[in-house]
């Protein structure tokens, strides 16, 4: 797994740089389970999750919804019967940041938890 998980997001503002596309090609190879989706012409990040059961993916999504408020940078989670998508963009700057690619390695580690 990528060290993007070990990282902090840097505070961010509206005049934050948005990643590059080199940056993209290169973050996106570290969550290849991740998935760059344009929406209402923004950049974002998603995964879906798959669960046993409603249980299951209610906790999950109580899981990432806990390291949200950790670094107060918060995701789109959609939680279904055995399913949870998680999207993940930097409101402020109407795309994508590094913090986006953290919180998706992030993510994927409470699933490893």
């Amino acid at each position: 797994m990528s060290d993007l998980k070990q990282q902090k997001c840097e505070a961010c503002n509206a005049n934050a740089p948005q990643v590059t596309d080199a940056e993209l090609a290169e973050l996106v190879r570290e969550i290849p389970e991740w998935t760059p989706v344009v929406r209402d012409g923004v950049m974002q990040l998603e995964r879906e999750f798959k669960f046993k059961n409603f249980k299951q993916a209610l906790a999950f999504t109580n899981r990432v919804g806990e390291i949200a408020e950790e670094e107060f940078h918060h995701p789109t989670l959609t939680t279904e019967w055995g399913k949870v998508t998680v999207t993940w963009w930097t409101h402020a700057i109407n795309g994508l940041h590094k913090n986006d690619f953290i919180m998706a390695a992030r993510t994927d580690g409470v699933l490893d938890a």
